[in-house]
This record gives C-alpha cells, structure tokens and sequence, in this order.
C-alpha cells in the first residue's frame, strides 16, 4: 500500500472514530439525562479542534514521518498489495481506542467524549503529511509502500522507483 493513501485512510478513519465517539456520547448523556456533560464535551471537542489545526498547520513532513523516509528501504520492485491487511496491522491501536471507548459509555459517557477530543487532534494534526509525502515522492522521483511489519514492531517503507516531476527551472526570472 502506498503510504501517502495510507496516511490519507488514517486521517478519514481518525475523523471517522471522532464522529463515532461524539454520537455515542450524546446517545450515552441523553440516556443518562446529564445536563453538564454534552455542553462541556463540546467545549472540549472545540479546543481539541483548534489544538489540532493549530498542530497540522505546517505543510512539510513531521519528524517521525521524515525519519520513516529516511529509513525506508530501496527496492526495484513492487511489493505485494494487501491494503487491508496493512491497514488492520498498522491501525490496530485505533480500532482498539474506538471499541474500548465506545464500549465504556454506558459505565461513563465522559469517556468517548474524551477520546472524541483525542480522535479530533490525530485527525487534524496529520491532515496535510500526504501532500508533503506526495511532494517528496514527486521531487524524487519515488514512490513510498508501506513494508507488513509486525503489528507490535515499528513501521517500515520501501522506497520503489516512481515518476519524477520535469519542470522548467527559472533563473533570473527566465524560464530555462
């Protein structure tokens, strides 16, 4: 699986989980009739919103991202194409964060309402890592896949050949 699409599904699956988690809390605060929780859960949801813009708001690649690339490893090949294996694999954690959450509503309706905050900051803090991955990619000419990993080891890239970018170079305001 390429990793600039992997890093998109991430962003939409981490907004997905944060839509999940705010309507099972106020499905959980309505049942409860608590009046505090939805107001504050919401405050909380706004912040977590503004952390998150605030925190993705860079167009280059973030340091474990660029570490990743860095460390990718070269092939001449591609490698086999199993998106959702790779996609369970990697994403366990969130899958986990969003049943475990959601399960504990009914004991406490504050819980998916915090997760929602944390699902909102993910989700926006790594909204723009596939343009800067992409423009990586065009620059060099390469394409990144993700390796299958371990689901408890660190993840791994292949850096396979791609298509390079050709443009006109402008020297003194002259297209060269």
């Amino acid at each position: 699986m390429r990793f600039v699409d992997f890093l998109k599904t991430t962003v939409l699956l981490s907004a997905g989980a944060a839509t999940a988690l705010a309507a099972v809390t106020v499905l959980a605060a309505g049942q409860g009739s608590d009046t505090l929780l939805a107001p504050i859960a919401v405050g909380w949801w706004v912040l977590a919103a503004l952390v998150g813009l605030r925190l993705g708001k860079r167009a280059e690649t973030s340091s474990p991202i660029a570490g990743l690339l860095a460390g990718a490893k070269s092939t001449t090949t591609l490698p086999e194409h199993h998106p959702g294996a790779i996609l369970l694999n990697r994403l366990w954690p969130l899958l986990l964060f969003t049943l475990l959450a959601g399960a504990l509503a009914f004991l406490a309706p504050q819980i998916p309402g915090i997760a929602t905050g944390f699902a909102i900051i993910w989700a926006l803090a790594w909204r723009r890592q596939d343009a800067a991955v992409a423009a990586i990619e065009e620059r060099d000419g390469v394409c990144f896949y993700v390796r299958r990993t371990s689901p408890v080891r660190p993840m791994a890239l292949e850096r396979a050949p791609g298509f390079k970018a050709l443009r006109p170079e402008r020297v003194n305001g002259a297209v060269t």
